[in-house]
């Protein structure tokens, strides 16, 4: 440890050199020249579907599926904008959710091979994980990993979604936003190293074709090489993200997408538990055999047509791929291959009305929705070597395909200040599984799922609203009982009644939420902290109850400060389940997660260029188990961020910036336990990227 930090204090002695040089340089040309310079900022994000101005989101599609503004949906939205991942450089999708309320990204402490996240208290990495709207499927193991510098934001609609999206969870969806071609040129270089032999370079090229702007791209590309604090858990990546778009005339437009990347991190991130509630620092893996190699792609499109004033059509279409290749170990006594590919095909046809009854205004969409999930696994094991394992047969760990199709329509009616939400949705989905055994299992599911909101605006600028919405989502794979069968799992449904408000202060860029929610979900899937007698951990379907409050604040404010607060306060209790826990807390739900982050640019003065950036995160005590026996105790995270745009001083030097991150700034390691098992969070971590746009 002692070589490490040596290590890294050269390192961040080196970039901090290069800082003063290159500030010192540009205060003296400035001085001499006794000018004021113009600063030019050019900004990644492509404000096409989300319109986003610093911290703050304006509008989106994602609550309605047409571009509306955020403070009329009367629903819960939060949003992780562009300039708040540049300024905390999230190396995940759960780190990028940190700071939102109704997120809880930590239950399984340090654990960077899955983005698995709570909203309100429900899993939703199976449920609720969209790209660009579409439904992002992931199979029991093999899941798509999110690379963010992919992304240029992140939309978190709160609560049942079912009604506009189909299958999806009761604490409701995550909508990552892929980065778009825009309409001026854009370059940007990026270059990152840390602790753990971190080496990063990243590239970002965006702009017009041609001429007249009608063809535009945009190449997205991310290599790095990586250890982790964990011995032979590594985190490497290639990533690649190429876009275009075709713009014939004023009413067409055509967006392609695609991405092909290549990971490998550690297979388990496990340490030993010696008893219920407790966990040691012997690690369970075996770093000679611990690789977990994800190799996956999506392509598609977004394709938009006007016809006229009243109606709009679009399709979105997208094809993705996941292969996962799991080589892991415990405790030197076993080792195991795992392999499994999940294929999805998803579209996304949208007919779009704009039309007044009376004094009635309507944006009403009717749309027709398929999606097509297969996923195949296997797997080998040995008890007497690595080696041996490549001599072991393969045998089936199960596999499953999945047809679901949904028809919805959704009106939004405007009087006044007045905004009506109405929509409702069919859903058939019809599933042909094969368990490891061998037995073939044939479900057939059908629901209706539907919402209602109301909205007033008033003069000066606060949204009241009141809404209720339900959710269905058939579970995919298998669920292990207690003998080690797997078996189908019964559809899970949920309904949410949510009251809030929303307050977009006037003549500034600062909005504010509040709401209060209540759901109750049906035959929803959880660990129930037991195991099979094949070491599987066994699932149970329970139904749970979660209420409770957000409170939520972002702004950029014209002096170069931004900020972002939010507070949860929430109660899961079981309202039927195992014998001893009906009407205990859900484990792994604290009743109480706050977070709080500020960031301050010096635009002016001799400190022109430089930004601090500081957050507290703050996750109450939850239960360790659903019985109630122990808890894991509460834990305060710190975080800093501290750059300088050389381009305040030297206009030379436009473009160009240093930047460090420090994560868990004081280095606090605490247990978390969920469902009996116990994880340790990761303790602090130190980057440094210098970044040229052009």
């Amino acid at each position: 440890m002692r070589f490490r930090s040596m290590f890294w204090r050269r390192r961040l002695m080196l970039l901090a050199g290069v800082s003063l040089c290159l500030s010192t340089g540009a205060i003296a040309q400035d001085s001499a020249g006794g000018t004021e310079l113009e600063t030019i900022v050019l900004e990644a994000e492509s404000d096409d579907i989300l319109v986003q101005d610093g911290y703050v989101a304006k509008s989106d599609r994602i609550g309605t599926k047409t571009d509306t503004p955020l403070v009329r949906i009367p629903q819960s939205v939060s949003v992780v904008t562009q300039d708040q991942i540049e300024d905390q450089k999230p190396r995940t999708l759960n780190e990028a959710l940190s700071y939102t309320a109704g997120a809880n990204p930590t239950n399984f402490g340090y654990d960077s091979r899955y983005d698995a996240f709570y909203l309100r208290g429900f899993p939703a990495y199976y449920t609720g994980t969209f790209r660009d709207g579409l439904k992002q499927f992931n199979g029991p193991s093999a899941w798509f990993r999110t690379e963010p510098y992919g992304l240029e934001g992140v939309t978190i609609l709160k609560g049942p979604a079912s009604s506009l999206y189909g299958v999806s969870g009761p604490g409701g969806i995550v909508n990552m936003v892929t980065k778009r071609p825009k309409d001026e040129e854009f370059r940007e270089v990026e270059l990152l190293l840390g602790q753990d032999s971190r080496y990063q370079a990243a590239v970002d090229l965006s702009g017009p074709v041609d001429d007249e702007g009608s063809l535009l791209y945009r190449f997205t590309t991310v290599g790095r090489k990586s250890d982790t604090h964990i011995d032979g858990y590594p985190d490497d990546t290639f990533y690649l993200a190429p876009a275009f778009t075709w713009k014939p005339d004023e009413d067409t437009k055509f967006t392609l997408l695609g991405e092909y990347s290549r990971s490998v991190v550690g297979a388990t991130a496990y340490y030993v538990n010696p008893s219920l509630g407790q966990i040691s620092d012997i690690y369970s893996g075996d770093p000679d055999w611990n690789d977990f190699t994800t190799t996956q792609g999506r392509i598609g499109y977004e394709f938009e047509h006007r016809l006229n004033d009243v109606v709009t059509l679009r399709q979105n279409l997208r094809y993705h791929e996941v292969d996962a290749d799991l080589k892991y170990s415990y405790l030197g006594t076993s080792w195991s291959q795992y392999k499994e590919k999940v294929s999805a095909f998803s579209v996304d046809n949208i007919a779009q009305f704009e039309f007044d009854t009376g004094p009635l205004s309507h944006t009403a969409i009717l749309g027709f929705n398929y999606n097509w999930w297969d996923y195949a696994a296997k797997s080998r094991r040995s008890t007497t070597s690595p080696a041996d394992v490549a001599l072991q047969a393969f045998a089936s760990s199960g596999e499953q395909e999945m047809d679901q199709y949904g028809i919805y329509l959704h009106d939004q009616i405007e009087l006044d200040r007045w905004t009506l939400f109405l929509t409702g949705r069919q859903d058939w989905a019809a599933s042909d599984s094969v368990t490891s055994a061998g037995t073939a299992i044939d479900t057939t599911d059908r629901a209706f799922s539907w919402r209602a909101g109301l909205s007033y605006q008033f003069d000066w600028g606060l949204v009241p609203y009141a809404s209720y919405s339900t959710s269905f989502s058939p579970n995919l794979g298998f669920v292990y009982d207690a003998s080690g069968t797997r078996t189908v799992a019964e559809p899970t449904t949920a309904d949410q009644i949510e009251v809030g408000v929303k307050y977009e202060i006037p003549d500034t860029n600062v909005i504010l939420g509040a709401a209060y929610f209540d759901i109750d979900q049906t035959d929803g899937v959880v660990f129930d902290g037991t195991y099979d007698t094949s070491g599987n951990q066994v699932q149970r379907q329970l139904d749970l109850h979660s209420r409770g409050v957000e409170l939520e604040a972002n702004a950029s404010f014209d002096n170069g400060f931004s900020l972002i607060a939010s507070y949860t306060y929430m109660r899961m209790t079981i309202e039927e389940g195992l014998p001893g826990t009906v009407g205990n807390e859900l484990s792994g739900a604290p009743n109480h997660v706050a977070s709080l982050w500020g960031h301050y640019l010096f635009e002016d003065g001799p400190l022109a260029g430089l930004g601090l950036g500081a957050g507290v995160r703050y996750v109450g005590d939850s239960y360790g188990d659903d019985a109630n026996t122990f808890k894991s105790g509460s834990r305060t995270l710190v975080d800093a961020a501290v750059s300088y745009d050389f381009g305040y001083r030297n206009p030379d030097l436009q473009g160009l910036s240093l930047q460090v991150n420090a994560k868990n700034l004081f280095d606090r390691q605490e247990a978390i336990c969920t469902s009996g098992n116990c994880y340790w969070d990761e303790g602090r971590t130190v980057y440094g990227s210098l970044r040229y746009r052009f």
